[in-house]
């Protein structure tokens, strides 16, 4: 059923990425659950699945109304663990930032929200009168499956990316996803992606 659900979700964001609605699309490839980059700014990844992701999503143009806001562009994604762990399907704003002229070097900082079918509230292992079954299962998800807390969860993103051409960019990519104590009080185990992409404009 997991499977099938974010299947569906993926080729419904492919198919809103069509040229009618300009914008741009992308895909990216990222190692699931890295810990170098929570570890070095205080996010507290959990470093415990595997995997490949694999990120397939649509940016709108920016949106010129939104002046207040910076114009930012809306982004949809579903990302796709090849070990079937924490998929998630996300949306929010980011913003393109040029570093220098238009055409080259960019920063793309970004937030949204997000929405995984990964564990949350784990069952504890030292729980009096369970079986040795139940406790090695406990025990088993304890150090190999994330605890988010929460279904929904917060999505900053953060890319440096280069105009390869007026068509083609890639990016280095980092995307977090993390309940901030928020929508849910006590365990807070983010993910965290890192990887590339490229984009792909109407």
């Amino acid at each position: 059923m997991k499977k099938a659900l974010f299947a569906a979700a993926a080729c419904a964001v492919v198919a809103v990425a069509a040229p009618a609605l300009a914008g741009e699309a992308f895909v990216g490839v990222y190692k699931h659950d890295v810990t170098f980059i929570g570890d070095a700014v205080g996010l507290g990844a959990a470093g415990r699945e595997d995997g490949v992701d694999v990120h397939l999503g649509y940016r709108t143009n920016r949106i010129e109304s939104l002046r207040w806001l910076g114009k930012p562009q809306v982004h949809a994604m579903v990302s796709i663990n090849s070990e079937n762990t924490s998929n998630f399907v996300a949306a929010g704003f980011d913003w393109r930032i040029e570093l220098g002229q238009p055409g080259g070097f960019y920063l793309r900082p970004g937030m949204g929200l997000a929405y995984t079918d990964g564990e949350t509230q784990l069952p504890p292992a030292n729980a009096p009168n369970i079986s040795d079954e139940e406790r090695a299962r406990r025990t088993y998800l304890y150090y190999h499956r994330i605890d988010f807390g929460s279904k929904v969860l917060f999505e900053p993103e953060l890319a440096l990316g280069y105009d390869i051409n007026d068509s083609w960019s890639a990016e280095l990519s980092y995307t977090h996803l993390s309940n901030g104590q928020i929508f849910h009080q006590g365990k807070n185990q983010g993910l965290d992606d890192a990887g590339v992409r490229l984009v792909y404009k109407f």
